[in-house]
């Protein structure tokens, strides 16, 4: 399932109506309460566009509450706590510089989405793991990649390859199908909710 998490609207309903910027610590912290309470509500597989497009200022300390401490919570290399993935769309230059610093702090990576639908990946990623997140990502909606596909494209055997996309598919910068991967964010996604086929 595709959800649209409104990041301003979060911050309507969580601190104050009339305000746009995210700043302070304990607003961050209210909005990522108020996120988790929605993606609590839609399953245990989905894609979920996060939308910064209606928020004024965004501080370190909001970007680490919001961005990386949502991120931490689905994202890990041992076990990650369900398989949502995550698209950040409508992110400014302006919030680009705290959103940037926490990712590097974090060791996170994450898929930002532009408004001509065009997927960039942003934060701490290998150059292997970026060139096989791109290749996949040319692919296009509907289109997968399997292993064997990515390993001669980058030249690695096989078996590293498998590697490198199952860490992918860890860090949520992948989606897993029984047929071989899928970028997060290679599609254009619709605004309204639809099915992600299991």
């Amino acid at each position: 399932m595709i959800n649209h998490i409104d990041v301003s609207s979060m911050l309507r309903k969580s601190v104050c109506e009339l305000y746009s910027n995210l700043v302070t610590r304990p607003t961050g912290a209210a909005v990522r309460c108020e996120i988790e309470l929605e993606l609590d509500r839609i399953g245990d597989r989905a894609l979920t566009v996060i939308d910064f497009s209606h928020v004024g200022l965004l501080d370190f300390s909001c970007a680490d509450e919001i961005v990386a401490k949502l991120l931490l919570q689905y994202v890990s290399i041992d076990a990650p706590r369900r398989e949502v993935y995550f698209v950040f769309r409508g992110i400014s230059e302006s919030h680009m510089e705290a959103i940037e610093a926490v990712l590097e702090r974090h060791k996170l990576a994450l898929v930002t989405q532009h408004a001509d639908g065009k997927s960039r990946l942003i934060g701490i990623v290998g150059l292997e793991e970026r060139r096989a997140w791109e290749i996949i990502s040319q692919l296009g909606a509907g289109a997968s990649a399997d292993v064997a596909d990515v390993a001669d494209a980058i030249g690695l055997s096989s078996d590293d390859a498998e590697r490198m996309l199952d860490t992918l598919w860890r860090r949520r910068l992948l989606i897993r199908y029984d047929n071989g991967y899928v970028a997060v964010g290679s599609a254009t996604i619709p605004s309204q909710p639809t099915r992600l086929d299991a």
